[in-house]
């Protein structure tokens, strides 16, 4: 089956360049594309938090992980496989955050907590519901811990 995905939105901010880490000071603004009118947004200013889905748009010609790597290369943590783990190097190039929204302007939404770079392409915003979100409580391994302990500084 072929499935097209186009952009709805881009992401204009300051952190042009991938990193892993310190995104917490990034406020990002979410610019609906041309054509799709401001009317789409109304409404969202209701919700506090919103999931955003976006293309890795800067690993696309990366090679793609199938199988298990150590998370960010680093040996002292485990080979998982690529659906155990948040690489940018995906089979989609797909990337999911919940973010905070601060406020709608028009077409464009600012956000906090959003880790991706300037230029990012945006396929989908949809708002958080706490139905939505896990009605048990979350476990995950001590080495994503230790990963994300300056991810959000």
């Amino acid at each position: 089956m072929d499935y097209t995905i186009r952009p709805v939105a881009m992401i204009v901010n300051s952190r042009k360049e991938t990193e892993d880490d310190y995104w917490a000071e990034i406020v990002s603004e979410i610019r609906l594309e041309d054509d799709l009118p401001a009317e789409a947004l109304d409404g969202i200013e209701a919700f506090s938090h919103l999931e955003i889905i976006y293309i890795f748009h800067k690993a696309l010609d990366k090679p793609v992980v199938l199988g298990s790597e150590h998370p960010r290369e680093n040996k002292k943590w485990p080979k998982v496989g690529i659906f155990s783990q948040r690489k940018k190097n995906r089979p989609n190039h797909l990337g999911a955050t919940i973010v905070e929204l601060l406020r709608r302007d028009g077409r464009n939404l600012l956000v906090k907590y959003l880790d991706a770079i300037d230029g990012t392409p945006v396929v989908d915003i949809k708002p958080v519901m706490r139905e939505f979100l896990p009605m048990s409580s979350v476990s995950q391994p001590d080495w994503s811990s230790e990963l994300m302990t300056n991810y959000w500084e």
